[in-house]
């Protein structure tokens, strides 16, 4: 399983009926929207730069702009996201406070870095370090059918360079990799999927702003 959300409601519980074998929820980095469901996991996959932040996090996050602050607010929407008020709109369960919201501590049980290869018997997967939006951003790439699981070093909507833990040059370099890559298809941390011909706009487009 390839990040596990925020973790409002229960990931375990809502995908019973998909879990009918041992499951390894992969972190593709440690940003609350993709590794708070992780702590119901019994097998966790993280890279070695993060594996810290998903044993022990540094930011216990937030669904409040209140807290997130007007700073953060001003940061996202100049990178292309408006918005003016809490960050989600609807919860799972009306009794719910968002005002309890945190970030729980995962157990680590499997470290890897790039090249270390996933397998899962019938396919192989293999580690790519693609840093830049955070220091361990990993994707998953099977190069038998050319697809790649990119986490948020590359999604169809505004990229987040200029946050905690982000370096643009750095994600300059991860850019370039992408962009040599036989992609067939990519199913990214956000927003839909695609294949190699966005996937090479989208790179031209942030190396045009940022080069």
């Amino acid at each position: 399983m390839i990040d596990t959300g925020m973790g409002i409601a229960s990931l375990r519980d809502a995908a019973r009926h998909l879990l009918q074998h041992d499951v390894t929820a992969v972190a593709t980095h440690t940003h609350s929207d993709h590794v708070g469901g992780h702590h119901e996991f019994e097998h966790t996959l993280v890279h070695e730069l993060e594996a810290e932040n998903l044993r022990s996090p540094r930011e216990p996050g937030t669904l409040l702009a209140s807290v997130l602050g007007e700073k953060a607010i001003r940061r996202y929407r100049e990178a292309g996201y408006a918005f003016d008020s809490d960050l989600i709109t609807a919860l799972p369960d009306a009794d719910y406070s968002m005002s309890d919201y945190r970030v729980r501590a995962a157990t680590v049980t499997e470290i890897v870095k790039e090249g270390n290869i996933v397998d899962l018997g019938n396919r192989h997967f293999e580690v790519l370090h693609l840093p830049g939006h955070s220091p361990g951003s990993i994707g998953l790439w099977e190069a038998a059918s050319g697809t790649l699981f990119s986490g948020d070093a590359i999604y169809d909507g505004p990229l987040l360079d200029e946050i905690a833990g982000a370096d643009i040059s750095t994600y300059v370099r991860t850019m370039k990799r992408l962009r040599e890559l036989p992609v067939q298809v990519v199913h990214a941390g956000h927003d839909g999927s695609f294949g190699r011909e966005r996937l090479v706009e989208l790179v031209d487009a942030y190396l045009a702003k940022r080069t």
